[in-house]
């Protein structure tokens, strides 16, 4: 089966294209209206998505805070320049973590940060090369990583960030994150207003975002590819606002592939939505899928060949995406983390 090829994922990105900074208003970013049915497409500003919205829909936003994970530190035997990523904490003080360079960092190592302020011990390695680290620290943790710690910016951006908040959404609350639910970097607080307003109903769920997301699939046949898992909390209130949206015949919404993961791993066959209260997922969405809960999706432009590329093209079609995509190149749209959206409808 052609769709299942990785091969038939790829495109190609000029590299001026690739966002490296935010736009001033969150809201003025560029907006494609994607018609799932027909592949109809429209041009707008991310501000005017409103417009498409209507009373009863369900707007699902992922509510999940990227934290400084990315430490810059030194080997304490030799001095040496390291790099760890902090990707999930996985009990009291120990993280699961990708670090730099991976050959010098055995069981063992201490790598020490801000003149000793924090400490780390390399204490296993992990599937995939991934480390396990234990930090040692005085005070609060989440204090000494805020004094320390560097926003984890995808590679492809090469620009330092001006303004940490710049890469969390206005409604981010619960710290977890390695990268950032990028759909959601688009809407203000002005704008989130006017849609509640409008009758919209706003439901917010919790996936920590990993750094997996991103990387593109290396498997020839997409069936081979190994999800990582995140996870992911849907509060009991959440859970109601979703279910009455879809008994009532609203439209459910997801602001970003990862709210579309969270929702469509928390439903039953039938489509009703559980609570759920920490568990992993690991769901892997691609062409074939049958959506349960999800019927419109706002996302940002992805990698070529990546697993979100993927999600996309389950939902609207591989055809029509990749024509969307080959458009938005002709016409200068900004593509990955800070650049611009599309609203499959």
């Amino acid at each position: 089966m052609s769709a299942l090829l990785r091969k038939d994922y790829f495109y190609e990105l000029p590299e001026e294209l690739i966002a490296q900074d935010p736009l001033e208003n969150r809201d003025g970013s560029r907006l494609m209206i994607l018609d799932k049915r027909s592949g109809k497409r429209e041009d707008r500003y991310f501000k005017d998505m409103i417009e498409y919205l209507f009373p009863g829909d369900c707007l699902v936003l992922n509510n999940t805070r990227v934290i400084p994970a990315r430490l810059l530190g030194v080997k304490e035997d030799s001095g040496a320049a390291v790099e760890i990523l902090l990707l999930k904490r996985k009990s009291g003080d120990s993280f699961e973590t990708i670090v730099r360079p991976g050959k010098k960092l055995k069981p063992g190592a201490r790598v020490s940060f801000g003149d000793g302020l924090l400490k780390a011990e390399i204490t296993d390695v992990l599937d995939g090369g991934n480390r396990l680290v234990r930090f040692e620290y005085s005070g609060i943790f989440e204090e000494v990583l805020d004094k320390l710690g560097e926003m984890p910016l995808p590679p492809y951006i090469t620009h330092k960030l001006k303004d940490r908040d710049r890469y969390n959404t206005v409604y981010a609350k619960y710290d977890g994150s390695a990268a950032a639910p990028t759909a959601g970097l688009h809407f203000t607080e002005a704008l989130l207003s006017e849609i509640a307003a409008k009758g919209v109903k706003i439901a917010y769920v919790t996936l920590h975002v990993g750094l997996g997301t991103f990387r593109p699939v290396k498997e020839d046949n997409i069936l081979d590819h190994r999800m990582h898992s995140e996870i992911y909390y849907v509060s009991p209130e959440t859970a109601g606002i979703i279910n009455d949206t879809k008994r009532e015949g609203g439209r459910v919404i997801s602001v970003g592939t990862t709210s579309c993961r969270t929702i469509e791993s928390a439903a039953d066959e039938s489509g009703t939505i559980r609570a759920v209260d920490g568990e992993e997922t690991d769901i892997f969405i691609y062409p074939g899928y049958r959506f349960k809960v999800t019927d419109c999706l706002i996302t940002n432009f992805h990698l070529p060949e990546s697993t979100l590329l993927m999600l996309v093209s389950a939902l609207a079609g591989r055809e029509k995406v990749l024509e969307a995509y080959k458009e938005a190149i002709v016409k200068r749209y900004r593509f990955f983390s800070f650049g611009d959206a599309m609203f499959i409808m």
